[in-house]
């Protein structure tokens, strides 16, 4: 990661007390049960770094679209194996992604939207406690982008307690 100086992985807002943008990282760290703010401000980060990407291949290309996702397909690849872009998406729509479109390809949020957990704080709990395997493998890190390819493939441990459907922590009509 180029981020200069910072070794952090990530940066922070350059004004820490603006009401509108604490707001805004509140209702995103409620709505995707985020641990903290650092977690909020590297998936900020990670965008910014798709937008330069885009922008950098861009450039290289003066301004020539095709050009730019010739020389930028594994980018895009890459970025549409995640599933922050569609198929048909191009180079352009690198730039108008938003921050929900990587934080929704989270395994926290994969396992709460595929109904797995009640909340998006019990998803996360339920991955950092090693209940949930993408494919075959266990997975503690909530933060762990998945593929679309891998999106069926997550499920709980079959050796967790959280297997038995009649496990009261279990989200109702759980299968």
């Amino acid at each position: 990661m180029a981020l200069g100086s910072n070794t952090k992985g990530y940066e922070t807002p350059n004004h820490p007390f603006q009401g509108e943008r604490i707001a805004e990282e509140s209702n995103l760290i409620g709505r995707y049960g985020l641990a903290n703010k650092e977690e909020l401000w590297r998936a900020q980060s990670e965008l910014r770094g798709f937008r330069q990407e885009a922008r950098r291949l861009l450039g290289d290309a003066q301004g020539d679209a095709d050009e730019a996702e010739r020389k930028g397909e594994a980018f895009l690849d890459r970025l549409r194996r995640l599933g922050i872009l569609s198929e048909t998406d191009s180079i352009d729509d690198v730039l108008s992604l938003e921050i929900t479109d990587v934080l929704e390809r989270r395994l926290q949020t994969v396992v709460y939207r595929e109904g797995l957990a009640n909340t998006p704080k019990q998803a996360r709990q339920f991955v950092s406690h090693g209940h949930i395997v993408v494919g075959e493998s266990r997975v503690t890190a909530p933060s762990r982008k998945v593929a679309t390819t891998e999106e069926d493939s997550v499920a709980f441990d079959e050796t967790s307690s959280l297997a038995d459907e009649l496990h009261p922590e279990r989200a109702e009509g759980q299968e």
